[in-house]
């Protein structure tokens, strides 16, 4: 049904006993979707609201950004009805310090160096640059530079001409056309090739491209920002990173701190993931002991919030209480080798066999994906 240039569109959607019905309806214009369903008591289930990126593509979270109730920094969904549609982003000083510096970024749109740990969430913060500034309507296109091959690198950042190459039979834009008006994030710059950071380096500093086959460069206007997990200075030194191009970038550096160096927000993220993970998999929300949270604030978090989060959503899938990860957790209490705590293969094996009967509470199922076998093979084990 067409109203207005919006379209509606609207469903009866019938469950079994007692979950009644609902009623699904949604409306989208160009650039927006809007989609709600109403139970059968009259209740508003749920409500997504949507962005589409004016290129296409899949569908973006219209986002606001300011503090959250614990004077910290969020990035919520305009909506606000769902906990798995918001970013929190933590209390500390640092954070905060971050946000103002991204104000700052998104203002005058330079070149933004994000560094950290892996799982520290870097692409989150150059996502929420792009939501801050005036490119905000524009498309975000990340780039995993790891995953870069020498022969086509080239031709897939920057574009390519008709016949410019053997299999070449069209004109391509690359990522930095396409991204025109836009921001184009550059994750793992540290692993680019070396053959291609002077390229990059005239994009940034003339804002042209020169496609593969072509004679003439063409302008662009896209705002760059880059992460890395590494220390460029040190690879600067090593001469594996160009100093040119490290100074580029850094214009303005985010450096963001692992999660056992803000250790005061892990409360805070527990409570994100829990409701987030308790509204995806329909259980009721964790709430850790205070001995629990105790141990989880203590514990180093190599993977940072990334591994926090696997540590929760993990739990709801597998229907147990979250628990720290067996092997760090003997490291954090002070075997720092990271020794076995035998070398008989039978003892190890059994001791696995009963640490995982432990996590799930006796659940043979879940003790077995923990161990990565089927359970038919874990019954065998038990009897044996």
């Amino acid at each position: 049904m067409l109203v207005n240039k919006f379209y509606f569109f609207y469903t009866l959607l019938a469950y079994p006993k007692p979950f009644g019905f609902h009623f699904l309806f949604a409306s989208f214009a160009p650039s927006e979707f809007c989609m709600a369903s109403i139970d059968s008591n009259s209740r508003l289930r749920s409500s997504v609201r949507a962005a589409r990126e004016p290129r296409g593509g899949a569908l973006d979270p219209i986002a606001t950004v300011g503090a959250n109730d614990r004077g910290g920094v969020a990035c919520e969904a305009e909506s606000g009805s769902e906990p798995s549609r918001n970013w929190v982003l933590g209390s500390n000083v640092a954070m905060r310090r971050i946000a103002r510096s991204i104000d700052r970024a998104a203002e005058v749109e330079c070149t933004v160096l994000i560094s950290g740990e892996t799982g520290t969430g870097k692409e989150l913060w150059a996502r929420l640059l792009h939501r801050s500034g005036p490119r905000k309507d524009k498309i975000f296109v990340p780039v995993n530079c790891a995953a870069l091959t020498p022969s086509l690198a080239e031709s897939q950042l920057f574009g390519h001409e008709k016949g410019a190459f053997t299999g070449a039979q069209g004109r391509s834009l690359g990522i930095f056309r396409a991204a025109q008006g836009g921001m184009v994030f550059l994750d793992e710059i540290g692993e680019m090739p070396a053959e291609l950071q002077p390229k990059l380096l005239r994009v940034l500093q003339q804002r042209e491209v020169l496609p593969v086959g072509a004679t003439e460069p063409v302008q662009i206007d896209v705002q760059v920002v880059a992460a890395t997990n590494r220390n460029l200075e040190t690879e600067v030194e090593n001469g594996s990173f160009r100093e040119d191009l490290y100074y580029r970038l850094n214009m303005i550096e985010l450096q963001v701190p692992s999660l056992r160096e803000r250790s005061d927000d892990i409360p805070e993220f527990i409570d994100f993931f829990s409701r987030q993970f308790a509204d995806r998999y329909r259980l009721p929300v964790w709430q850790p002991t205070a001995e629990t949270l105790a141990d989880f604030c203590a514990f180093q978090w190599p993977g940072n919030v990334r591994q926090l989060s696997h540590v929760i959503e993990q739990a709801y899938v597998l229907q147990t209480e979250p628990q720290l990860p067996v092997r760090s957790r003997t490291t954090s209490h002070g075997d720092s080798a990271g020794r076995l705590p035998c070398l008989d293969l039978e003892t190890l094996r059994q001791q696995a066999i009963k640490q995982a009967l432990e996590i799930t509470r006796g659940h043979k199922s879940r003790a077995a994906k923990l161990l990565g076998v089927h359970a038919n093979t874990l019954s065998r084990l038990l009897r044996e």
